[in-house]
């Protein structure tokens, strides 16, 4: 039997422009009408001949894919991990019919729903039901399919209340609910889910973990992209590891996990200089951490750089950070210190952060960015690791068991009263 997604020697390669210098006051107005004409042949050049137009003066080649095989069964589910620029949205994208890739093919035999990002396929002037009905038609459902689920779509994602309100003016949260919904209730064969689900609260991602579980044991077909390795875990027997656009391993989850795990802990955070693409214009150049390693308690410096082709604007900003299998422990919103909303030029920008205690259990931290421009918004992980270190003043003392520990180290006042009797009262107290 055919199998349901078969994937041979896949490669997609993007061209990056970067700029060859800055203009600043000692730049020659000749200097910057000759550097305008050049990039006006070039890019004329370029349209010409059919190419990608880049903005810069120079230009690179980076593979986000490069040879990626693989087949995936009728009924199987299969989860997708790799850091971020490791090729997981570009394969997603491919096996969506959204991106053409260079070389090799994806064969998929069925209908094919995605959710790559939140709200894909709506259009935000039309109100949830009208999104419900026009998501169907496109997924290739008769009106009297889509009637027939109609309800149990509006009940799972609990937006009954809003149902004739345009989604333009849902939240992030309902958006995501009810792209899920529409995608996974109208019984495509296969199911291509990204990151969207962390902006999900913890109840709604339980019950869309469920429904991919039921999906998959329904005979269709799942791809699951997630940083959050304890879900792709549980939901996946097996996975697939992605790293600078090629295939490292594709075995079961478990032991994916720990080689992902693994290599994570033997990089050093200078190799997350390379740019994440953000949107068409913006790109988070490089991630700087002060120190990497911390003792509990201590304050964490950081500095992220990016590189902007046009103007434009910060919307949402803030700083993740997550445990060693992907779950998130804590978030610094920067909207909180008035850093942003931020409207940017074309250039080069650096944001400076400093949290000034991370009373942490100690072990590895991850470091990730939420970021909303007015094109689009990402959230970018695994950007660096922090070894957090036991607090200075409790070494020395014996550990508790892992289970009892958690994350935080919880800075408590305490005494013991000792009743002896009716009118004895003795407090006693660490001296």
């Amino acid at each position: 039997m055919a199998a349901a997604i078969t994937v041979e020697e896949l490669s997609k390669c993007y061209l990056l422009g970067h700029r060859s210098k800055e203009v600043d006051a000692g730049t020659s107005f000749r200097d910057v009408i000759e550097g305008g004409a050049r990039t006006l042949i070039s890019r004329t050049a370029d349209l010409i001949r059919g190419r990608q137009i880049v903005q810069g003066d120079e230009v690179e080649q980076f593979w986000a894919l490069r040879d990626v095989s693989f087949e995936l069964q009728f009924g199987e589910i299969i989860g997708i991990i790799g850091r971020n620029g490791a090729g997981k949205s570009t394969l997603l994208k491919i096996l969506s019919r959204i991106t053409e890739p260079d070389r090799g093919r994806a064969i998929l035999r069925g209908r094919v729903a995605s959710l790559l990002e939140v709200g894909t396929g709506f259009h935000p002037e039309l109100t949830g039901r009208e999104n419900i009905y026009l998501n169907g038609a496109i997924l290739g459902m008769t009106r009297a399919e889509i009637k027939r689920k109609f309800d149990e779509i509006v009940d799972f994602a609990e937006v009954e209340r809003f149902l004739d309100t345009p989604v333009k003016r849902y939240s992030s949260g309902m958006y995501v609910r009810l792209a899920f919904a529409v995608a996974a209730h109208l019984e495509p064969e296969i199911l291509i889910v990204d990151e969207v689900l962390a902006v999900g609260d913890t109840e709604f991602q339980k019950k869309c973990l469920g429904k991919m579980s039921e999906v998959a044991g329904g005979g269709r077909t799942v791809l699951f992209v997630s940083h959050n390795l304890t879900a792709i875990e549980a939901l996946c027997p097996r996975s697939l590891y992605l790293a600078d656009g090629k295939v490292v391993a594709d075995a079961a989850s478990a032991k994916v996990i720990e080689l992902y795990l693994k290599r994570g802990r033997e990089l050093s955070n200078e190799i997350h200089s390379r740019s994440h693409p953000i949107d068409s214009g913006l790109h988070l150049e490089r991630t700087k951490v002060q120190a990497s390693q911390i003792h509990s308690g201590e304050a964490l410096e950081f500095e992220f750089q990016f590189f902007a082709n046009t103007s434009g604007r910060l919307r949402e900003c803030a700083v993740l950070l997550y445990a060693e299998r992907g779950v998130r422990v804590a978030l610094a919103d920067l909207r909180e210190q008035e850093v942003v909303p931020y409207r940017f030029e074309a250039g080069r920008f650096h944001l400076r952060v400093k949290i000034a205690s991370l009373p942490l259990v100690e072990g590895e931290l991850m470091l990730g960015l939420h970021i909303a421009t007015d094109e689009r918004r990402s959230d970018l992980l695994d950007l660096a690791h922090v070894d957090i270190l036991a607090p200075k003043l409790s070494e020395g003392f014996p550990k508790y068991a892992p289970e009892y520990r958690g994350y935080w180290v919880l800075d408590a006042a305490a005494n013991i009263v000792e009743v002896s009797g009716e009118n004895s009262v003795r407090i006693h107290q660490r001296t």
